[in-house]
């Protein structure tokens, strides 16, 4: 499976203003992402795993931009972009990295648990599948409670394998849920090619057409392409016409983690993704409608460089969440321990 090359209609589906938001959504995901990672590699700044999001960028974007503030977002371990496009807070999410009390999970998640209730933003999870069932309880509640909400469901082409997952499937299309399930296949789960690990490529076939959920497969590098097909599952879901499965083709410029070397890809592959990077190629794209110039980007680049400095400046002056805090949050009662 080769990157697709981003193609954008005639008539674009966004205006300026909410174009040039997504631009810096994007710029920002991936400045957050590098500086994070410069913090992670000093060895003492940031515990547990750390997984890259450079790349696939409009995926994120693209989809989440076109919820409304009510609605739902869900997915796996590789969640910064999800959260930073969700409108948690570049600050609250360092601070959750370096493990501190004004981080999005109080620092007690880290990397891979961010979460933030009041944006609706239901946390990565680090169980490979294990929230897409929760997903499908999203889904249940806000039809038991006969809201028109929905929840977007993200997930690695690798948790395809998961036997859970299909089950959640099952249910959602039987009982018509809200939820659109938005597989990010970024061509390797882990180090293991989507070609040696699947039968069957085409993940529509494995998730869509067994269960009757309508399926497409995308470009998901291409972020104005992302948001129309996200925003007519969107209008299905709402209406009552049940879940959609789209596989958002993209890549990852990093290994699977920051341990991850990557020596199982060709240089040539890397080199050429990252030749079409999609923040880089929607910026040509804004530039040719005549809604931004080079002058702009270099102020937004500047801008969002600023933005994330401040962030690690307020992540490492604040403080370690207390030990009080590893009673709290753990049942739904008060937990007291024993003296």
């Amino acid at each position: 499976m080769t990157m697709a090359t981003v193609q954008t209609e005639a008539k674009p589906i966004v205006n300026r203003t909410q174009a040039l938001v997504w631009l810096r959504q994007m710029m920002l995901i991936r400045r957050f992402e590098e500086r994070a990672e410069m913090l992670y590699q000093k060895g003492n700044k940031i515990g547990g795993f750390f997984h890259q999001y450079s790349g696939q960028e409009p995926v994120a974007v693209g989809s989440i931009g076109v919820l409304r503030e009510d609605d739902y977002v869900i997915t796996a371990y590789r969640d910064h972009g999800h959260a930073l496009a969700r409108g948690v807070s570049a600050k609250a999410g360092m601070a959750e990295l370096l493990g501190k009390v004004t981080g999005c999970s109080q620092g007690k998640g880290g990397s891979m648990h961010f979460f933030d209730l009041e944006k609706g933003f239901l946390g990565g999870h680090a169980i490979v599948g294990s929230h897409i069932p929760l997903a499908a309880g999203v889904g249940f509640a806000i039809k038991y409670r006969g809201e028109d909400r929905v929840c977007i469901c993200f997930f690695g082409e690798g948790a395809m394998n998961q036997g859970s997952v299909h089950e959640a499937f099952n249910m959602a299309a039987l009982w018509k849920l809200p939820v659109i399930y938005i597989v990010e296949n970024n061509l390797y789960a882990m180090g293991t090619s989507l070609a040696r690990s699947s039968a069957v490529t085409d993940l529509t076939l494995r998730g869509a057409v067994p269960y009757g959920i309508p399926g497409v497969s995308i470009n998901g590098n291409d972020i104005e392409l992302m948001a129309k097909t996200t925003r007519e599952a969107v209008h299905r879901a709402r209406a009552g016409e049940g879940p959609t499965f789209i596989e958002a083709q993209t890549y990852r410029y990093k290994g699977h983690s920051i341990s991850d070397p990557g020596k199982y890809r060709l240089k040539d592959e890397v080199d050429s993704a990252v030749r079409n990077d999609p923040i880089v190629v929607y910026q040509n794209i804004l530039k040719q409608r005549g809604w931004i110039d080079q002058e702009a980007i270099d102020r937004m680049h500047e801008s969002v460089k600023q933005e994330i400095e401040e962030s690690i400046a307020f992540a490492e002056q604040s403080e370690p969440p207390p030990l009080e805090a590893l009673y709290q949050d753990i049942t739904v009662a008060p937990y007291i321990p024993q003296e």
